[in-house]
């Protein structure tokens, strides 16, 4: 009996996951097709005036940094000219030093002062829009000239009026915001791609 109601529980938790990312899915897509096409523009016309696209995020959207810019650097499901993107996730003595000299909160800051140049994006991924070294990052980045852009969730926190385009996912939940983030992401990769006429 313990066994069953254990199964019916877990089997509760599965359906419930994916009923709400269905649910979050169908809102996103219901509210960022706009956003999401100003950011596809914004990208592609820096990008082919040689500007670069520069990623960041803590934890979870670290590793979505990392991959986005791996889909774009080097390609996604065909070959293609190389597209200007890094992840400022990567760099474990850069990052280091700057948490030690510096302070942890100026860890994208700091990057995007020695790497990014005007006309460059800045794209933050951060669930909750209000981590102060993703918020200093892309201060840093209008105060530079770059287009600060976001990905966020949880209405958007202190990113709302710093970032543009923000793309805020509806949503409250962290795992759900994530998952409409990468998928976000490789939309967004792939329409670049379509948008500069390399596939």
């Amino acid at each position: 009996m313990a066994e069953t109601d254990s199964r019916s529980a877990l089997d509760a938790y599965f359906n419930a996951g994916f009923d709400e990312h269905a649910a979050v899915a169908a809102a996103t897509r219901r509210a960022l097709a706009t956003p999401f096409a100003r950011l596809v523009e914004l990208a592609a016309d820096l990008l082919g005036a040689g500007g670069k696209i520069l990623f960041f995020g803590n934890g979870g959207s670290a590793a979505d940094a990392q991959h986005l810019a791996a889909e774009l650097a080097v390609r996604m499901d065909r070959d293609r000219p190389a597209i200007a993107a890094l992840a400022l996730t990567t760099d474990s003595s850069i990052l280091t030093a700057i948490g030690n000299d510096l302070g942890f909160d100026t860890v994208f800051a700091r990057q995007i002062e020695a790497l990014g140049r005007p006309g460059d994006m800045a794209l933050a991924l951060t669930t909750s829009g209000t981590s102060r070294n993703v918020v200093l990052g892309l201060e840093t980045a209008r105060r530079l000239d770059l287009v600060p852009a976001a990905f966020a969730g949880k209405g958007g926190g202190d990113l709302v009026g710093l970032a543009d385009p923000v793309l805020v996912v509806p949503s409250d939940n962290t795992p759900r915001v994530q998952e409409m983030h990468i998928t976000l992401g490789q939309l967004f990769c792939g329409a670049l791609e379509q948008r500069l006429g390399l596939v």
